[in-house]
């Protein structure tokens, strides 16, 4: 293959993603290597000003950006997030669930209320937010849904039982919607990172971070932008031939 045929499978020009989770960490990462690749961009968060302010930073990439504030738990406000993003682009393309709470309690003391909330965010909305984009990734040529899950649904987790095992029901998921979404040429797969350095992994004290580091073979955790390429690989056509799986990006976590 020849370097521009190449490049050519990685490009997302005229192409428009959805981005839950997409202020910080991963997800930022993610929006910021979608519109190096040419594609429009819909950030999605609780935080309005967090999406406004990402929304100018990838503007000033010279990509075209919104901010749509969207609490995942709340299905109207998903519902909302759909349709401002194909009114201003003019459709969906691509869907990436990375938003996620990692609300942590012990086994025996779990409450209703950390139940209801984990669950809303890491599972019940992600899904109804492929629901809702469904209409308008079935009209797309491209079209390519990612779920962006963990390494822990694979792995034993202390305290974050909740959390890995909404991530564990994404895999399932993802397998499903591949399955039944397949006939209409929408590609369905998830990546599961392990330790990676956000605000999430840095509210942790220095000694648990160094047992995330040594838990993995490559004895470090990872940068957010070593989770674009994977995720690039997965919703552009370099990966037109990929559904129905989860790509693991753990440094090895998961082998040891």
């Amino acid at each position: 293959m020849q370097k521009k045929a190449l490049q050519a499978k990685f490009d997302l020009t005229g192409r428009t993603a959805i981005v839950t989770g997409g202020t910080r960490g991963i997800g930022l990462a993610i929006a910021e290597g979608l519109i190096g690749a040419g594609a429009n961009v819909a950030i999605a968060s609780r935080k309005p000003d967090a999406c406004e302010a990402t929304a100018q930073r990838l503007q000033t990439m010279g990509g075209k950006a919104i901010g749509v504030p969207t609490h995942l738990g709340d299905i109207r406000a998903i519902n909302t997030l759909v349709e401002a993003t194909a009114g201003q682009f003019g459709g969906i393309d691509i869907v990436i669930n990375n938003a996620a709470n990692p609300l942590a309690q012990t086994l025996g003391d779990i409450s209703p209320e950390a139940w209801e909330k984990s669950f809303a965010v890491n599972l019940q909305g992600p899904v109804f937010l492929v629901q809702a984009a469904l209409p308008y990734l079935r009209d797309s040529r491209h079209a390519a849904i990612l779920n962006v899950v963990s390494v822990g649904a694979f792995i034993f987790s202390p305290w974050v039982s909740m959390y890995t095992a909404a991530k564990a029901a994404m895999v399932s998921f993802t397998r499903s919607m591949a399955a039944e979404f397949a006939s209409a040429g929408i590609r369905v797969n998830a990546l599961a990172p392990g330790s990676v350095d956000t605000d999430m992994v840095r509210k942790n004290p220095p000694e648990f971070i160094k047992a995330m580091e040594a838990s993995c073979l490559m004895q470090r955790i990872a940068q957010p932008d070593e989770m674009v390429p994977p995720a690039l690989l997965l919703v552009s056509d370099a990966g037109s031939f990929i559904t129905g799986q989860t790509l693991i990006a753990d440094g090895g976590m998961a082998a040891r």
